[in-house]
């Protein structure tokens, strides 16, 4: 699956702040969310869920 490219001034319906540039997501849902997926910031700092739009942001410091 690939990583959604939108510019990271868009708005993305939730926003988590994490340590490293790999993160997982399952939608966060339980039995209504989706399934994991690994996700790559590959030096962007952020990175964005092409299953539920959530973004991830690499914390500063």
């Amino acid at each position: 699956m690939a990583q959604n490219d939108a510019p990271p001034e868009a708005e993305a319906p939730e926003v988590i702040e994490v340590d490293s540039e790999i993160v997982s997501c399952d939608g966060g849902g339980g039995a209504l969310g989706h399934p994991k997926i690994w996700l790559n910031m590959r030096g962007r700092g952020w990175v964005e869920c092409g299953y539920c739009d959530r973004r991830f942001v690499l914390r500063q410091g």
